[in-house]
């Protein structure tokens, strides 16, 4: 696949005009790519064969910062319950899920990006815009296609906790229900064991809104706020005009989680939940059909349909303060060696309880989930074929360290299954020493030479996102 998509961009190169040094450099850059692929394509927008999902797909897992998640857990207790680890394995394992998602390698991460949006995610067909998703298509369950094209947008699960009744349309009061019939009935996966499904629903409830210290106890703005959002704090609070009963404030309520829990007729097609504004800085896009992109434009919405006889400054205002509202401290981190090593050491922390249980369902969710994300970790490392850059013994005991780590997670799996408990905790003894010492070092000494390296990166999924156009019109 790698060489089909290679041919196909070099294709676009005027061979009949090139000189030695042009042939020369294209040659290099075309060997630097061949090492920079990764064993399966993680590069997005899809195309050709690399998906069962439509050419022009788009996941975004190039991007180099990743959503924060802020635990209740961990700034509780200092750590996360095995609960809780155990469904962050099920939520970004696409072994919970059926059919083409699981073709396609999705889990509930690739919609929701450690527990928050992911406004870039586009699937040809299923969205009418970028962080918009059909999940009553015919691609994921027959059983459940509703014969017309309706995505919705995709939530931050940060707070769902407070945050019921779920769904867009608030249908279904419970949680776990909700998480169920995702599962299950929207993308066609086998029932989860009780367990799992626990771990998912304690997974998701566990993760917090990112603090603000813009918003004070009772929600009312903090003493630094500037004359404009203090204003739109006004503003959010007062009346309508031509429906003194209703105010921005009477559905997004700040003395709880700027929501009221309850579903409203705000004419954009019927009546949808109240969404809370914490966080939503980073939720875009708006409404529940991802229609609006920018709070200006919610403001316009509400303006017109509700006649507020708003001017140009009670617009301004207004959206000072739901940006005031909607902030949140350190969104984002850098992704590296370290945020990944953090995830390996979490995920594969349930084998402490799985193994001695002998609970094979969990032991095989863990390895077939652990084992992917080293398998993408060794892919960010490129092979030592490529010359062009340094690190090359850094680079090569880094991805044999890896491939060993993987290799005593199929060996646990084997021993849990054959009944040999004793010998699969001592598999794991191995594994939890090399994955919080040996490996994080080995890591860091050929992360300057990984796609974690901005150059590297950015080098690789240029190059990669130029050939990957011509490789989709020549599978059509």
């Amino acid at each position: 696949m790698a060489w089909d998509i290679l041919a196909s961009g070099s294709g676009k190169c005027r061979a009949a005009s090139a000189d030695r040094g042009v042939t020369t450099a294209r040659a290099a850059l075309l060997a630097l790519i061949v090492t920079l692929l990764p064993l399966r394509a993680t590069a997005f927008p899809l195309g050709g064969d690399q998906t069962v999902l439509p050419a022009g797909t788009e996941f975004s897992e190039d991007a180099l910062a990743r959503p924060r998640e802020i635990f209740h857990s961990e700034a509780m207790a200092g750590r996360k319950s095995y609960l809780v680890n155990l469904g962050d394995l099920a939520f970004n394992s696409p072994s919970i899920l059926g059919g083409k998602a699981r073709q396609a390698e999705m889990s509930c991460g690739t919609c929701h990006v450690n527990g928050a949006s992911n406004p870039k995610l586009f699937v040809p067909g299923l969205s009418s815009r970028p962080g918009t998703f059909d999940t009553t298509s015919l691609v994921f369950n027959a059983k459940t296609f509703n014969s017309i094209l309706d995505p919705v947008r995709i939530p931050s699960l940060r707070g769902a906790r407070f945050l019921a009744p779920y769904g867009h349309d608030g249908r279904m009061t419970s949680l776990r229900d909700f998480v169920y019939n995702v599962i299950v009935n929207e993308f066609s996966g086998p029932r989860p064991s009780d367990a799992v499904l626990d771990g998912l629903v304690a997974y998701i409830n566990d993760i917090d809104f990112l603090p603000n210290p813009k918003i004070a106890p009772g929600g009312r703005l903090a003493a630094q706020a500037s004359v404009e959002e203090r204003r739109g704090e006004a503003l959010f609070f007062k009346p309508f005009p031509k429906q003194a009963e209703l105010s921005c404030a009477g559905c997004h309520v700040p003395a709880g989680t700027f929501n009221d829990q309850v579903r409203h007729d705000v004419g954009s097609g019927g009546l949808v939940k109240t969404p809370t504004l914490l966080n939503a800085n980073f939720n875009a896009p708006y409404f529940h059909d991802g229609r609006y992109d920018s709070y200006e434009q919610v403001v316009e919405h509400f303006d017109r349909v509700f006649d507020l006889e708003l001017s140009t400054q009670d617009t301004q205002d207004l959206v000072a303060y739901l940006n005031a509202v909607g902030d949140g401290e350190r969104p984002f981190d850098k992704d590296g060696v370290v945020l990944r090593m953090k995830e390996v050491q979490e995920l594969s922390s349930v084998l402490e309880v799985a193994i001695p249980t002998a609970d094979t369902a969990v032991v095989s969710l863990a390895v077939t989930g652990v084992g992917a994300e080293l398998r993408e970790l060794t892919e960010h490392i490129p092979d030592i074929r490529n010359s062009s850059i340094g690190g090359k013994d850094e680079r090569l005991a880094a991805r044999a360290i890896l491939k060993d780590l993987v290799l005593t997670l199929r060996r646990i799996d084997l021993e849990v299954g054959a009944g040999r408990i004793e010998e699969a905790m001592a598999e794991y003894r191995k594994f939890a020493q090399l994955v919080n010492f040996d490996v994080p070092v080995a890591l860091k000494k050929a992360e300057p030479w990984s796609l974690f390296n901005s150059n590297v990166h950015q080098s690789h999924y240029t190059a990669l996102g130029r050939m990957l156009p011509v490789t989709s019109r020549q599978s059509q």
